[in-house]
């Protein structure tokens, strides 16, 4: 059976060169980072290289790189810390974050009794900046969390004016960058970002590590202790070929970074073509179809499938071999419709099936064209 993979957004593969650096630091660099000998010493010099090179892709510098365990414990990390050490007493985003933004923010308003504001959201997913700027005039301890692409619907906020607006008004601002980190090229000296988050299987590196940065005298302090790991920032015994992983990832895909997003941008231009001329109704959730106004890895289609019909088109996709998604992957045991599509479509467009298609480098426009066949034969069956 054909397969095909459309479901970036919730992971990529990860290249196989990439697999080659991480077996090699798995047999020859088995040294504790934390061990003074010279198997530890050797360990701790690789793991500092990646730190290096992962800190020049931002133009920052490498004490400002703290290793995670992936893009959520990062921004658990910084939100909780905000709070419990900045002295944060008010946390502005919206609805469509994150659940590992909102989840967090949920626990620290029990916890801290913190108040949280959300902005206004259109009916195309974007916030509206002057309302920001109107929230940020006041004295109280301000932390702006908004994520720079969303990862159901692909828009994109201008980092840079968020950051710069936050900046002048003396609030902290904080990214979720796991959609664009590896895809988008993000120069730290330009954008005055006090806190971003990534995630390393994003773009083509292993699961279960990624890093935040944090701005120089940033305040923030551990929320997991024991050792000294990451300057006192994250304890616990680093996972080198991890490290290294991602560190070999995020250079690959910077160093393709043209090339590479212009094929996966004429792949999604190409789906939302053939989309248009085949389904007369069919429209894209947020911005997803706008090329200039939404990343050019993913689109969210609202499919013009019959109520009784909709249930069952996720699972002939999979036993068609493809995969895509509902939403997000971490929302894939839930029943309920996506937070996301919630906030912004009316009630006829929920009710219709809404499907994420996420690409990569590695696909090809003739898979393209089996999605639409298989899409085109179930909707007319």
């Amino acid at each position: 059976m054909k397969t095909v993979y459309f479901d970036n957004a919730a992971t990529t593969a990860i290249r196989a060169h990439v697999i080659d650096t991480m077996s090699a630091a798995m047999r020859l660099n088995f040294g504790n980072p934390s061990s003074t000998h010279s198997f530890g010493r050797q360990s701790k010099s690789l793991i500092e290289l990646s730190r290096k090179r992962i800190a020049s892709h931002f133009n920052v510098s490498a004490a400002e790189i703290v290793f995670t365990s992936g893009g959520t414990e990062a921004d658990n990390l910084v939100l909780k810390s905000a709070v419990r050490d900045l002295g944060v007493t008010e946390i502005i985003t919206t609805k469509i974050e994150h659940h590992a933004v909102l989840h967090a923010v949920d626990q620290l308003k029990v916890e801290y009794n913190i108040m949280v504001t959300y902005l206004d959201i259109d009916s195309n997913g974007d916030i509206n900046t002057s309302q920001l700027e109107a929230l940020l005039q006041n004295d109280r301890k301000q932390l702006v969390t908004l994520m720079h692409i969303n990862n159901e619907i692909g828009n994109i906020l201008d980092l840079k004016k968020v950051a710069d607006l936050c900046k002048a008004n003396d609030a902290l601002f904080h990214s979720d960058t796991v959609q664009s980190v590896g895809h988008y090229k993000l120069d730290l000296q330009d954008i005055p970002i006090d806190y971003l988050a990534a995630s390393a299987h994003k773009f083509h590196g292993p699961k279960g590590v990624g890093f935040v940065f944090l701005r120089k005298n940033s305040g923030l302090r551990a929320s997991i202790f024991g050792g000294e790991q990451e300057r006192g920032l994250r304890a616990g015994t680093e996972a080198i070929h991890n490290i290294v992983g991602m560190d070999e990832a995020l250079a690959i895909s910077y160093a393709n970074l043209e090339t590479e997003g212009t094929y996966i941008k004429s792949i999604k231009s190409y789906f939302v073509d053939q989309l248009q001329s085949i389904f007369d109704t069919v429209s894209f959730n947020g911005q997803s179809g706008n090329l200039e106004k939404s990343t050019y890895t993913l689109v969210n289609v609202c499919l013009p499938i019959a109520a009784d019909k909709a249930g069952m088109l996720q699972f002939q996709l999979d036993l068609k071999g493809i995969a895509c998604s509902k939403g997000s992957a971490c929302q894939s045991g839930s029943s309920q419709n996506s937070h996301v599509l919630s906030e912004i479509l009316d009630d006829t467009h929920l009710s219709r099936p809404s499907v994420r298609f996420s690409f990569s480098s590695f696909n090809t426009k003739d898979e393209v064209d089996y999605v639409i066949t298989v899409l085109n034969e179930f909707i007319n069956a």
